[in-house]
């Protein structure tokens, strides 16, 4: 890509970013539902369950998100302490193919975490978001005897968009929609969360060629961004979920 025609996308990406990063979004988008609370695990807690969800309708994603959210009362944390999860059928419909056995899957592997980890953030510590996103998949295995949900990517191979999502709403600290209460991942390290929304427009754009939504188009994509930004790369998935989302054409 050509200087001239790369200042130009940073120009568009720039503005689109700004248009679609406003507390307007909160409302519309589940990283509302983690803003809700203040001590940090029960953020951390809430993070990892709606964005878990987070595929499909997003009327239906806020509305599952609510309902699931109801579910571990008024501290999250708690909840999981206590084992709440254990009570909840199993066979419970909590959003499309995610059921009570899977919420019981997340909710004993965070019963694990806690009781080896002060916080969540603990297991990003090293500050690669891929490494990090393994240690949370393994230790929530453990707690399960060592079982994998299909709800939680493989970084092996998988984009792990909801997971990228959720480190984006705890780790970026610009002070509007996301949240920025970890500081072991710098901005800089975060990955773009790719979806088809976020594909799509990359695409059209010319920042990838690559068909497939997995690990490496993540990183071929985020690699793009941070010549446009190296130090928050992943402001620009506002710009380009939002354009996405929106139906817009490039």
């Amino acid at each position: 890509m050509e200087k001239a025609q790369r200042d130009d996308l940073k120009e568009l990406l720039d503005r689109k970013a700004a248009e679609y990063n406003t507390e307007e979004f909160i409302a519309r988008d589940p990283v509302q539902f983690p803003r809700r609370y203040e001590e940090k695990r029960d953020i951390e807690v809430v993070a990892l369950l709606t964005s878990t969800i987070a595929w499909g309708n997003r009327r239906m994603i806020l509305r599952s998100c609510s309902r699931m959210l109801e579910l571990m009362g008024s501290s999250p944390y708690s909840f999981i302490m206590e084992r709440g999860a254990e009570q909840i059928d199993p066979e419970k419909n909590i959003h499309r193919t995610f059921f009570g056995r899977d919420f019981q899957y997340i909710c004993r592997g965070l019963n694990g975490l806690y009781t080896r980890h002060n916080d969540m953030e603990e297991l990003f510590a090293g500050g690669d978001p891929w490494e990090g996103i393994a240690r949370l998949r393994e230790t929530l295995a453990e707690g399960n005897g060592m079982t994998y949900s299909r709800h939680i990517s493989n970084p092996d191979t998988s984009a792990c968009k909801r997971l990228h999502m959720m480190l984006r709403w705890l780790c970026r600290r610009d002070g509007i929609v996301d949240i920025g209460i970890w500081h072991s991942v710098s901005p800089a390290d975060l990955r773009i969360p790719l979806d088809v929304h976020v594909g799509r427009i990359a695409r059209s754009l010319g920042l990838i060629e690559r068909k497939a939504n997995d690990r490496k188009s993540v990183e071929l994509l985020t690699a793009e961004l941070r010549r446009m930004d190296p130090e928050d790369p992943t402001k620009y998935d506002f710009a380009l979920f939002g354009m996405g989302e929106s139906g817009e054409t490039v």
